[in-house]
């Protein structure tokens, strides 16, 4: 009845040679292809040979997704240039190394601002308006470089690429 309710048709059971609801004596219950009965209960489908599957080998990141996973922040860029299949491409090293390199000028920035609005005192409101900016600078630029790394590109900053560009080769 369940079955007539989902799907609109009249369906058999088995064993009761029922179709909707009504007795039908002349009706008996065919099973589909590949259903069996075991203890009195259908199963369907046929067993497997092997009850687990061989897993397969995966090839890990490409170049493009693991030179953009560097720029994350400097973890994965460090473990890029310690594990073995992601240290052999210059690719990935260079965005590595450059990650790198631009969170030490980012700490250098941070500390040089730190210490200009702490130790003048009239300099105090300029570097508390300049911080704000050369961080919205940082975010756009690691934005940048993490899309141009994504898409296959090596772009270099102007003076960290460079350093970069010399570690990765």
């Amino acid at each position: 009845m369940a079955n007539r309710i989902l799907h609109g048709t009249p369906c058999a059971f088995a064993g009761r040679g029922e179709i909707g609801g009504v007795s039908h004596s002349s009706v008996r219950p065919r099973l589909n292809p590949g259903v069996t009965k075991a203890l009195g209960v259908e199963v369907q489908g046929e067993p497997m040979s092997t009850p687990n599957p061989t897993p397969t080998a995966q090839s890990g990141l490409s170049e493009n997704a693991a030179g953009g996973l560097a720029y994350i922040t400097i973890i994965p860029a460090i473990i890029f240039l310690i594990v073995e299949p992601y240290n052999r491409s210059s690719y990935i090293r260079f965005h590595s190394w450059q990650c790198i390199f631009m969170a030490i000028a980012w700490i250098v920035i941070d500390v040089a601002i730190g210490i200009f609005g702490r130790f003048m005192p009239f300099m105090g409101l300029i570097a508390f308006g300049l911080y704000p900016l050369v961080a919205l600078a940082m975010l756009i630029l690691w934005i940048m470089v993490l899309i141009k790394a994504f898409n296959g590109e090596r772009f270099k900053l102007p003076i960290i690429g460079d350093l970069a560009a010399k570690q990765a080769n």
